[in-house]
């Protein structure tokens, strides 16, 4: 197939990142709940909206890759920001401040519109990328981890939105951009020809730890029948819960930590912002893209390992770490970055593993593990933040980012019974 006679891949990049950039909305959620809590929240509550935003993602992302091949990529992302936006509309409209009206609109509302459109990218980069998988993988999925970025910043300290509009029109600004700039993202959302092959590709890996195991690709069916889906389901769930849990404290428990060194509020503020929004966020998308292509370059198992034991490591140093400025700073760089490779890794061990031809119905079954993670881990920050005990809860998940690590390495290639 001559490349220049269709779409040149590189649109689908674009339209990926776009796409992606609006799906990142749920991790700005930490923006609203200094307000919320101002209002009478609790930390269980502001974590229980971002958890159930989580699990609706999972769930519904399932639906999705099933859809896909009836409806088409394209229609299907277009259909995620449109739900994604109303959610966001709903919820500024009805009740902002309410706990109910933002479980609903916010988290189950908003997280199926993502849910909906996040396997999209995916799923057509691998398509027009079959020679860059873990680069382009991350590159698609980058813009989850940059949005939430710009969402806190824009709501926040460049665009003063929630200062100055308040919570209610902040989410209906947003949920209006969402709609627009994900239409406009998935006119790029679609597959190649049948037949494509990107000039001067030859159709093999460079790296041979990346390459299909058993040459096959798996169904679904077949695909949950192997212990290698519970082993990678697993340390999936570890490391996105972990990070998700360090997310939902990343501002409040440095606060706290800072303050007690003897900063003022203002100042420990001020600085626990910077970490989330800032370094965290950055390297969290920063870590999407570099992690995919070192796990080209290294192999998706390494890559994992390593990825999952550092993460380990520095989760249970981050008690310590939280409470002097730059040394927090460092800790929320080497967390995001490490959160943000789950999304390149995991996607590519995925099609590795099982094939890359069904990727889209495959990943969300393993993608089901954020949902849990999403669960387990912001639930258990929020309830030993309520108890004052924010160092234990870094400790646990750092504890099990070390198993996931001996788990990962464990995995073997598949065989189809």
């Amino acid at each position: 197939m001559n490349e220049k006679k269709v779409m040149n891949r590189w649109l689908a990049v674009l339209g990926a990142v776009l796409v992606q950039l609006c799906l990142g909305a749920i991790y700005a959620w930490s923006v609203f709940v200094p307000t919320l809590k101002d209002s009478g929240w609790s930390n269980s509550e502001t974590q229980a909206v971002f958890a159930a935003g989580l699990a609706s993602f999972a769930i519904v992302m399932v639906f999705a890759g099933r859809l896909m091949p009836k409806v088409g990529p394209r229609f299907l992302a277009m259909v995620g920001g449109l739900v994604l936006g109303i959610g966001y509309v709903l919820a500024g409209l009805i009740g902002p401040t309410h706990f109910l009206t933002m479980l609903i609109c916010v988290g189950i509302i908003g997280g199926a519109g993502i849910g909906l459109a996040y396997v999209v990218p995916i799923a057509v980069g691998m398509r027009w990328f079959p020679d860059k998988k873990g680069l382009i993988t991350g590159l698609a999925v980058a813009g989850f981890g940059f949005g939430a970025t710009l969402w806190v910043k824009l709501a926040g300290s460049w665009g003063h939105l929630i200062e100055n509009r308040g919570i209610g029109n902040t989410l209906i600004i947003y949920g209006i951009v969402f709609m627009v700039a994900v239409v406009i993202g998935g006119i790029w959302m679609v597959f190649p020809p049948v037949d494509f092959k990107p000039a001067g590709w030859t159709g093999e890996t460079t790296n041979v730890a990346n390459k299909n195991p058993t040459g096959v690709d798996f169904k679904s069916g077949e695909m949950l029948s192997t212990i290698q889906f519970y082993m990678i389901f697993l340390t999936f769930m570890i490391g996105a819960g972990s990070g998700l849990m360090s997310i939902g404290l990343m501002k409040s428990f440095p606060k706290e930590t800072l303050q007690a060194g003897g900063l003022s509020l203002v100042e420990a503020s001020a600085i626990a912002g910077t970490a989330m929004a800032v370094f965290f966020s950055i390297a969290n998308g920063i870590g999407r893209i570099l992690w995919g292509k070192i796990s080209d370059i290294i192999g998706r198992k390494r890559a994992a390992l390593i990825m999952m034991a550092t993460q380990g490591i520095f989760l249970i140093l981050f008690q310590w770490m939280a409470g002097s400025e730059y040394l927090l700073y460092l800790g929320a760089t080497i967390i995001g970055f490490n959160f943000g490779g789950n999304f390149s890794i995991f996607p590519t061990i995925t099609a590795d593993t099982f094939g890359a031809k069904n990727i889209a119905q495959n990943y969300p079954w393993i993608f089901l593990s954020y949902g849990v993670g999403g669960i387990i881990g912001p639930m258990l920050g929020g309830k030993l933040g309520d108890l004052n005990n924010f160092p234990l809860a870094f400790t646990i998940c750092g504890v099990c980012c070390l198993v996931a690590a001996i788990l990962i390495s464990c995995v073997k290639p598949p065989q189809k019974v």
